[in-house]
């Protein structure tokens, strides 16, 4: 009886076998190999495509010998004396395949060669142990016919595969292999089986061969059996010391990695997400302005010049040398992307952009102010969470970029092609000024940004040394002592800073109701106790933070407007005006210092005897948020510790109120200044005042709390006065600074309001000259002055004699 050798064909079932036998292997699986005999064979023999051969007397299929049969090529017994090699038949002893390298149509295979454990043979995907194997299916690591290259096994010859049907698929049981060695329907690397190779239909279970059946199995392929099977080592894909049941980490890798061919739509889904994610990401970096107002999408739809030439060079550079240079690039990149974050942060709280140089120091401030205001565990985590997105967006960002070079040179025709007409775009929108809803198509932004931080860094180099010359010249350097401020001798003088006392506290439609009611009411109740004043505006050199910038100009009369400025003036013998009075030998100094938790070595360039910090005052209350007391116990601590002590001179004061200060929740109440003691009668305002967490998030609400502090404050230091104040007390206070721009508004201007305040009618009369308004309140048309220029006309108009000293 003759089988049909074409693919798809049916075979009869075997009698007594209820499973038909399953199809053979396709003729196209077998088109154009040559297989060589061995030993004892007819060799060169070669089956052309859909040739038929004689079935083996007795077998119903067609003899077909299954590749690796485990007997030694070299048999002295022909399987079929006469018969031509089947197609697939090994041809050359002792040759093995080698692992990984899978035997395809049309090669010869040596008899006996052993297949690589799970390696392919065809197709070149493995099959689960014990599968079939279909027309043009690859061998699996267990169904493999002979799959064993472990030392000491010896491959059946041609006596015993030539007993197999030609067109038998080989299962497990007819290789002599084990049937599983790697666990129920895996492989023995851990792998699920490989889906069927292209084209194949569904396998199903192999039917017992005829003659695979009545074939006995020789003794040393049982041996080979058991010796397998005793030795884990041996087993393809396994560690010397793994089981079955638990694959290598190998193994589990290599499990891991082959996802994308068992799952072939998800990884064609996961590749275009992730190039279109790192194509926003680095166009987005490329156009991120550095201003919150900015942050438009008219502003993500240009054309950036420096993508072009990047590309540009990714394409004329070799494999190693273009991966540095993406990496590189991105990495910059993505350190520019964070500062231009820094800047919108900087501008919104300080209104001034990140100075790479100077203001590294103020992330501990900020972290500082965090802790107080939200608490230490919120303030640590949000410094770990800054840290981690600075790393995670400087590294995503090169990735990204390396990404992205390597899709470009897949294709370099086309990118070429590509760069080429981007490039031409560009030139065309820069030359012609093409605009966008306002703005330019053709974009620089990295290139600007790149030579701003660089004049930055110049310009900050270079005003260390000048301004470090400008602080060794002082027009009253060389005044001498008993010709500074005559005028006022005899004068208790205070110097108080209102924390973020501004312009806008007084102007904003929000916040002036309250806040001129509360001037106008406190400038009357000081008429009444005697006390008259005059108030002004100062341009501040800082914005919503960093007071002592604000301090050290007013007192110094230079413009401080960095870190490296304040240290400068610190360090220097430049004249402060509190300093005049300790200077004159005529006045007591002293500091009253809420807001300081730490040593404070400016103690002495401001000339002040002794300094009163947030841990010297008695204060056993609550905090309120940021500030250490309220603003009335430290004016009442004042009182008892200095101000109410008999004296031979009179007392020059400097005193910082920080209840004004930012978050402005909770903000403390008055309450009878008999009734402070140590400040424990604040617990239960504290505690039913506002969260902090409550007011940052609304702009509104910040507005409004915001003017409830500046009320607070103003009347704490004006009852004070109007309580404790003499015929010859002399009351300066004035605000360091606006408020961040959440509460100021966006470009709004960095005055703040300065009040005198005296009983003497003649202090006042010294600065009529200034045409500053009668009252606390200044008016919208007062003079506004540099905040630098204070000193000097301060000192000037109580009488001190000009002797400049030259830097």
């Amino acid at each position: 009886m003759e089988a049909e050798a074409a693919a798809g064909s049916e075979k009869p079932a075997r009698a007594g076998n209820p499973a038909e036998a399953e199809e053979p292997a396709g003729a196209e699986a077998l088109a154009g190999a040559e297989v060589l005999a061995g030993a004892g064979e007819l060799a060169d023999a070669e089956v052309p495509t859909g040739s038929e051969e004689p079935a083996r007397a007795g077998n119903p299929a067609e003899a077909e010998k299954p590749a690796g049969a485990e007997k030694p090529a070299g048999a002295e017994e022909p399987a079929n004396p006469g018969q031509q090699a089947k197609a697939g038949e090994p041809a050359e002893a002792g040759e093995p395949v080698g692992a990984g390298e899978p035997v395809g149509a049309g090669e010869p295979v040596g008899a006996g060669e052993p297949v690589g454990a799970g390696e392919p043979v065809g197709a070149g995907e493995p099959v689960g142990a014990g599968e079939p194997v279909g027309a043009g299916e690859p061998v699996g690591a267990e169904g493999a016919a002979g799959a064993e290259g472990a030392e000491g096994r010896e491959p059946v010859g041609a006596e015993e595969t030539a007993t197999a049907a030609a067109a038998e698929p080989v299962g497990a049981e007819e290789a002599g292999v084990p049937e599983k060695s790697a666990g129920d329907g895996e492989t023995a690397a851990g792998e699920e089986p490989a889906e069927s190779a292209p084209g194949v239909g569904s396998v199903k279970e192999v039917p017992e061969s005829p003659a695979a059946a009545d074939t006995p199995v020789p003794e040393t392929e049982g041996a080979v059996e058991r010796s397998a099977a005793d030795s884990p080592s041996e087993q393809p894909g396994h560690a010397d010391d793994e089981s079955p049941e638990h694959p290598s980490l190998k193994a589990r890798v290599a499990y891991v990695r082959a996802w994308r061919g068992r799952h072939p739509g998800v990884a064609r889904g996961v590749w275009w997400a992730v190039t279109l994610l790192s194509l926003v990401l680095v166009i987005g970096a490329l156009l991120l302005p550095n201003r919150m107002a900015a942050l438009q999408v008219n502003r993500f739809v240009r054309l950036p010049g420096e993508a072009i030439i990047g590309a540009a060079v990714m394409l004329a550079l070799p494999r190693r040398p273009r991966i540095a240079l993406a990496a590189l690039g991105g990495a910059v990149l993505g350190a520019l992307t964070v500062l231009n974050l820094l800047d919108i942060g900087f501008m919104e709280y300080l209104g001034r952009d990140f100075n790479l140089v100077l203001d590294w120091g103020l992330l501990n401030d900020a972290q500082s102010y965090l802790a107080d205001t939200l608490g230490g565990t919120t303030a640590v985590a949000a410094a770990i969470g800054v840290v981690l997105l600075v790393v995670l967006v400087i590294t995503v960002t090169a990735l990204a970029t390396v990404r992205l070079s390597n899709i470009l040179v897949r294709d370099t025709r086309m990118a070429t092609r590509g760069t080429l007409i981007a490039g031409t775009a560009w030139i065309t929108c820069s030359v012609l000024g093409f605009q966008y809803a306002g703005i330019p198509v053709a974009s620089d932004r990295v290139a600007n940004r790149l030579q701003s931080e660089a004049r930055q860094v110049r310009d900050t180099i270079r005003d260390e040394a000048a301004f470090g010359k400008e602080t060794r010249s002082d027009t009253f350097g060389n005044t001498p002592a008993d010709q500074l401020v005559p005028d006022l001798r005899g004068k208790d003088m205070i110097f108080t800073f209102i924390e973020s006392y501004g312009r806008s506290a007084i102007e904003d439609p929000i916040m002036a109701p309250g806040v001129d009611a509360t001037l106008q009411a406190r400038t009357e109740a000081l008429a009444k106790a005697g006390f008259h004043a005059k108030s002004g505006w100062l341009t501040s050199a800082t914005y919503g933070g960093s007071s002592w910038l604000g301090h050290s100009t007013t007192l110094s009369g230079l413009w401080v407007d960095n870190q490296q400025r304040y240290r400068t003036v610190m360090a220097s013998d430049h004249l402060s005006l509190t300093k005049v009075f300790k200077k004159t030998g005529a006045w007591d100094t002293v500091g009253v210092m809420p807001g300081v938790q730490k040593g404070w070595p400016e103690a002495k360039y401001y000339g002040l005897d002794k300094v009163y910090n947030a841990f010297q005052m008695g204060y056993q209350g609550p905090k309120f948020s940021w500030s250490t007391m309220p603003d009335q116990y430290a004016l009442e601590a004042f009182q008892q510790l200095e101000h109410s002590k008999e004296r031979d001179k009179p007392l020059m004061s400097e005193i910082i109120l920080t209840s004004s200060h930012q978050p402005w929740a909770p903000i403390p109440k008055m309450v009878g200044w008999d009734e402070l003691g140590d400040g424990s009668i604040f617990d239960g305002i504290e505690a039913a005042g506002n969260k902090a967490s409550d007011v940052i998030a609304d702009s509104t609400k910040s507005k409004e709390e915001y003017g409830k502090s500046i009320q607070y404050s103003v009347t704490a230091l004006t009852e004070w006065l109007e309580r404790y104040g003499s015929d010859d007390t002399v009351l300066v206070f004035l605000g360091d600074h606006q408020p961040i721009s959440r509460v100021s508004g966006q470009n709004a201007s960095r005055d703040v309001p300065i009040s005198i305040v005296a009983k003497d009618p003649k202090v006042l009369d010294k600065i009529a000259s200034w045409n500053w308004t009668d009252g606390l309140r200044p008016a919208h048309n007062a003079p506004v002055w540099k905040m630098s220029s204070f000193r000097d006309r301060f000192l000037t108009a109580y009488g001190s004699t000009k002797h400049p000293k030259k830097g």
